[in-house]
Order: structure tokens, then sequence, then C-alpha cells
């Protein structure tokens, strides 16, 4: 699947002008990015088929995370404002998606609060490591503890049985494995700060 959305990009026709703020990644990014307000539907009504169609779209801006750095990259396209909006993006998707699901009893609140605090902790830390001039890249832990959010919350979105699986079961057992890695990641990250010259 992924292998054929890239090669459908790369027959389309992208402006070069790194500049140029609406280029084919961006725009990606910001469509993403205007998937959030769909998701408060689901405080109206969680029941299957909102649940399904919510958990679909969730997924699609997972997988256009995964293009739209590829295509710039490829067409050498990287502006700022998409350095910006890109972690924005993901971090609004995901967290928007685990506190409306607090009301509606599908996650735990303290799991949420406790992502949410070691995203802004690692991201404070992020801006005063780049005042310093020095640069803390993404850890190979901080990707897995975003894959395991991605699935965990994709899951729990769905909630209800899903081909003879427990979606709800699958999603807080990867959750408690993503909520191990997010805390082991950001220990990580300060750990690299303190190391660093």
């Amino acid at each position: 699947m992924i292998d054929f959305l890239k090669d459908s990009f790369d027959k389309l026709p992208i402006s070069g002008d790194k500049k140029h703020v609406l280029n084919l990644p961006n725009t990606i990014t910001m469509v993403r990015i205007g998937v959030i307000p769909i998701l408060f539907v689901l405080l109206v009504n969680p029941g299957r088929v909102v649940s399904m169609i919510i958990a679909v779209l969730f997924i699609l801006a997972a997988v256009t995370d995964l293009l739209d750095g590829y295509v710039a990259r490829k067409y050498g396209i990287v502006t700022k404002l998409g350095k910006f909006l890109d972690p924005l993006a993901d971090k609004l998707i995901v967290n928007t998606a685990m506190i409306l699901m607090i009301p509606i009893g599908r996650i735990p609140a303290w799991i949420v609060a406790i992502i949410i605090m070691r995203d802004l902790a690692v991201d404070g830390l992020r801006s005063i490591a780049s005042a310093d001039d020095v640069v803390i890249h993404a850890s190979t832990l901080g990707k897995q503890k975003t894959l395991c959010q991605v699935i965990a919350v994709s899951a729990l979105l769905i909630h209800y049985p899903l081909f003879g699986a427990d979606a709800h079961a699958v999603g807080i057992v990867t959750l408690c494995i993503a909520l191990v890695l997010t805390i082991w990641s950001g220990v990580d990250y300060f750990v690299k700060f303190l190391k660093s010259p």
C-alpha cells in the first residue's frame, strides 16, 4: 500500500520552490490536522459505525504522516513550516483522540496525562537544546513509542470486537506498552541532553 502511494506521488507535478508554503507535503500535513475536528463526532455518537469511520480516518492520517515526509525529502522541498507542522500534527491528532476517549471510558485519564506531560517536557527540552545549538534527534525509542501509540489509539477508537478480536483489549495492552516506551524514551532524551557538550 505504502509503495503504491509512493509510486503515485512520483508521478505528480510538484513545485520545487522551497519557499512555497502550500507545497504538497505541507498540504498533506494540513489535511491531517483537518481530521481533528471530525474526531469530536466520537463524543456525540460513540457507536460502532462512527467508531469505525473515525478509526479509519485516524489510520489514514497516520499513513499520510509517512508520505508527507517522504515527498518532502524526495523532491527537496523541506520547509521550516513543514518541520514545525509535521510533528505538531502528529501530537495534535494522537493527543486529541486520546483526550476525547476519556469521557466515553475507553482510555484511562492518568495514562493520557503522563503521555502529554512527557511530550511537553521533551518539547521544552528540545527548545532549550536548540537555543544552545544542540540538536536532539528523534530516537528509535521515540519512534517505537509513536508507533505503539498509533496502534493503541486505532484499536481503542474501533473499540468494538472486530474479526473475532477484542479491539479494546488490544488497544489497552498496546497502550501500556506505549506508556513504558513513552517514559523510557523521555528519560533517554534527558540523558542525551545532559551528556551533550
